[in-house]
C-alpha cells in the first residue's frame, strides 16, 4: 500500500517563503493608487440580461419536445408575419437553440455604442457552433431595454468519431464579440454633484481613515472624511466647482498602503495556504509524524531439476513489509514573536505537505497561538 501522506513540500513551502521575504518591513513601491483599492461613486457596470434564439445550427440545436424553445419559433415567426397555426405540429427545432444573453453596460456608456454579449444554452442544445443570434432586446434591473444584441456566435467544437472526440471549450457557449448596440443611456449627471463617495474594495478602518488623510493633505482642506471601513466622503471643494471630473482625477492617482488582516486563507481541496504577513505566532511547540505502510509482493518460481522424475512446478509467495513511524522527525518549538517566515522555515524543517500543514495550523488556532483568521475556501 503506498504512503497516505506524499512529500510535497518544496512547490507550496518556496512559494510561501518567497512571500514571507517579501513581507517584511513595507518598502515604498507597496504604495497603491486609490483607484487601485476603491471605486467611485456612479462609476460602475449595469448587468444585462435577454432571452433570445440562435439559428443555422448543423443540427445541434434542441429537441423537438424542447417547449419553451418551440414556442420562441412560433411567437417569432408570427411577428414576421407568418401563419403557425397548422404547422406547430411539424416545427423542428433541431437547427435552433434557445440562449440567454447576458452582457455588462459600463458607465456613462452612450447610445449607439457597442459592447460585446455573452450566449449560453438554456435545453439541451449541443452546440451553438456557426449558428447566429437574433435580434434580442437586453434589460435592466429596472426592466428597460438599454441594448439590442445580434450577430454570429463565436464558441468552442466538438469532434467525434468512432472511437475518439475532441472537444474545444465549452461548444453549448459562446460569445458576439461588439454584438449588442445601447439604445438607451444610464443618466448620471456628475459634473452637478456636491459630494462624492469612495468605496473601498476591501473594507478595512485603517485604509479608509489613511486615504481621507491622503485626500486631505492633497486639497490643504479637510474635504475628506472616513465614514465606515468602506466608505470616505469627499466635499467638492471650490476649485473644482463644476469639474468633478477634474477632482475624481486627481484623487485617483493619490497613493496610500494599505492595511491588512491577520488572516489565513486555506483551499483544503487544492491544498493551497496564502498567509498575509502580518500573521504571527505565540510560543508553541509542534511535532508531526506520519505512519506509512509499504507492502511489496514479489512471488517467485520453484520447480524441480532438469530431467528430475519427482517434483512439480509451483508458485512461492514472497512478501515485504516495511512500516515508518516517522521516529526522525523532531519536535520543533516556535518562540515569541514568530513571523510567517520562522513559521514556514520550522514546518519545512519537519518534511511537512501542505495538507498536513494545513492540519498544523487548524491545530495551532484551536490552541490559541496563531493570531490570525483562518479562512477556509
Amino acid at each position: 500500500m503506498a504512503s497516505l501522506f506524499a512529500p510535497c513540500r518544496y512547490a507550496l513551502c518556496t512559494l510561501l517563503l518567497a512571500l514571507a521575504m517579501m513581507g517584511g518591513a513595507a518598502p515604498v513601491w507597496a504604495d497603491s493608487r486609490i483607484k487601485d483599492i476603491a471605486d467611485f461613486e456612479g462609476v460602475r457596470d449595469n448587468m444585462l440580461v435577454g432571452y433570445g434564439l440562435v439559428v443555422g445550427l448543423n443540427g445541434t440545436g434542441d429537441a423537438s419536445d424542447m417547449a419553451f424553445t418551440q414556442q420562441s419559433m412560433i411567437a417569432m415567426l408570427e411577428r414576421l408575419g407568418v401563419n403557425t397555426r397548422d404547422l406547430t405540429d411539424k416545427l423542428k427545432a433541431k437547427n435552433v437553440a434557445a440562449v440567454m444573453v447576458t452582457a455588462k453596460l459600463p458607465g456613462f456608456t452612450r447610445q449607439g455604442s457597442r459592447i460585446d454579449v455573452q450566449v449560453s444554452a438554456m435545453g439541451d442544445s449541443k452546440s451553438l457552433s456557426g449558428g447566429t443570434l437574433l435580434v434580442t432586446p437586453l434589460l435592466g434591473a429596472d426592466g428597460e431595454i438599454y441594448a439590442v444584441a445580434q450577430g454570429s456566435v463565436a464558441s468552442g467544437f466538438t469532434a467525434s468519431g468512432a472511437a475518439a472526440s475532441v472537444t474545444k471549450n465549452i461548444p453549448t457557449s459562446g460569445r458576439v464579440a461588439n454584438g449588442a448596440i445601447v439604445e438607451r443611456e444610464i443618466n448620471f449627471d456628475m459634473g452637478k454633484m456636491e459630494r462624492v463617495r469612495i468605496s473601498l474594495r476591501n473594507p478595512d478602518l485603517t485604509t479608509s481613515r489613511r486615504v481621507a488623510e491622503a485626500v486631505n493633505s492633497f486639497l490643504g482642506q479637510a474635504a475628506a472624511r472616513s465614514t465606515d471601513p468602506t466608505t470616505i466622503e469627499v466635499g467638492v471643494p471650490p476649485a473644482y466647482k463644476g469639474n468633478v471630473v477634474g477632482l475624481l482625477t486627481d484623487i485617483e492617482g493619490l497613493r496610500v498602503q494599505p492595511d491588512q488582516q491577520a488572516r489565513v486563507l486555506i483551499d483544503e481541496q487544492n491544498g493551497v495556504i496564502v498567509m498575509g504577513q502580518n500573521v504571527r505566532i505565540d510560543p508553541v511547540a509542534i511535532a508531526q509524524g506520519n505512519l506509512t505502510i509499504r507492502i511489496t509482493e514479489t512471488p517467485q518460481v520453484s520447480q524441480p531439476s532438469p530431467f528430475s522424475s519427482v517434483g512439480t512446478t509451483t508458485t512461492v509467495n514472497r512478501t515485504d513489509i516495511q512500516v515508518d513511524e516517522g521516529a526522525d522527525k523532531k519536535l520543533t518549538e516556535l518562540k515569541t514573536g514568530v513571523t510567517m517566515q520562522d513559521l514556514i522555515k520550522g514546518l519545512n524543517e519537519l518534511g511537512v505537505g501542505p495538507r498536513d500543514m494545513i492540519a498544523i495550523l487548524q491545530a495551532i488556532k484551536a490552541a490559541g497561538a496563531l493570531q490570525a483568521d483562518i479562512e477556509v475556501m
